[in-house]
Order: C-alpha cells, then sequence, then structure tokens
C-alpha cells in the first residue's frame, strides 16, 4: 500500500508541475509553431493563377517577440529587382491570446493601416489570419504547418461580400544545404 501510495503521490506531483508550467507560460505552444516557421525555405506553388517561385528567409527578431519573414520572388521586374517582395511580422500576444501580423510589401505601400494587420486564434498547426479592408471585404491568409513534412502550405483568399476567390496555393520547403 505505501508503494501505491508512493506512486500516486508522484504523479500527482509531475501532473501538477506540468499544469503549472503550462500556466506559467502560456504562449509557449504558439511560439512553438512560429520556431517551426523560421529557417530558409523555396516557396512554390500558384499566386494569381501564375506559377510562383519565391525564397523565404524566417527568423526571430526584437528580443525574440516576432518572427519576420523576408519574402522574394525570383521573377525580377524591369529594373532587375524582385518583381514581388514582403516582409512579414508575425506574433504571438499573450494577453489577447492570438496571433497578429503585420504584412508589408511591394504591391500597394498600404501596409502600415489597420488592414494591414491581420489576427488569428490558435487553430491546432494553422494560423487562420484575417485581414480586414472593409465591412465587405477581406483577405484570409492561412499558414498550416505540417509535422511529419516539415512544410508549410500558405493559402490566401480574397473575399468580396462573402464570396471567397483562392489568390494563392503554395507550399514552402526547406531549402537544402549544400
Amino acid at each position: 500500500m505505501g508503494l501505491l501510495r508512493s506512486i500516486s503521490c508522484a504523479l500527482l506531483c509531475a501532473l501538477f508541475c506540468s499544469l503549472s508550467r503550462g500556466a506559467e507560460n502560456p504562449g509557449a505552444r504558439p511560439a512553438e509553431l512560429l520556431d517551426h516557421l523560421t529557417g530558409s525555405w523555396v516557396l512554390e506553388g500558384t499566386i494569381a493563377g501564375k506559377p510562383a517561385t519565391h525564397d523565404v528567409q524566417a527568423v526571430w527578431v526584437l528580443n525574440h517577440e516576432y518572427v519576420e519573414l523576408h519574402e522574394m520572388s525570383r521573377e525580377k521586374n524591369a529594373g532587375g529587382r524582385a518583381q514581388y517582395e514582403a516582409i512579414v511580422y508575425v506574433s504571438w500576444d499573450v494577453k489577447a491570446q492570438q496571433y497578429t501580423c503585420l504584412w508589408l510589401d511591394s504591391t500597394s505601400g498600404g501596409g502600415l493601416s489597420a488592414e494591414g494587420i491581420g489576427r488569428a486564434k490558435l487553430a491546432g498547426d494553422s494560423i487562420p489570419l484575417l485581414f480586414t479592408l472593409s465591412p465587405a471585404d477581406q483577405i484570409r491568409t492561412t499558414f498550416s504547418y505540417d509535422q511529419t513534412a516539415d512544410t508549410w502550405q500558405w493559402l490566401i483568399d480574397d473575399v468580396e461580400k462573402g464570396q471567397a476567390h483562392r489568390f494563392a496555393n503554395v507550399t514552402l520547403t526547406r531549402r537544402k544545404r549544400n
């Protein structure tokens, strides 16, 4: 009986300690998901109905508060620069219990506005961001991590008056080291 009581106490203590750790750091799981986003990636798929290949670098910045993604298309414009370039910041807001995202890119220059900030609740291995452009128009950008393949799928839908239109369907694969 004494051995059974000792084992029960040890199990309860272990359970209590693991629950305490979770309570101390409620942002651990979302941050772990963002850890999987860091690294060097090749983005391939379709954007605006056309094949696309981009290079993406993702690193933690500013005291490990944000993941910064730097995306550049391999396609060049007339000036020899990347046809598309974006710098994206993604973070987990512990207080609001949601991801936030600031998306700045070379398409319109309007990213430093309320419309340039997306928000998402924790959804397993996905980050379903919603950028609200107007009461009737949104952009849904969903980052989904596949743990088995160590890849990310990004789906981007333009939503106009409740109708979703797929804008992008791309996969990020880790760049192989030479």
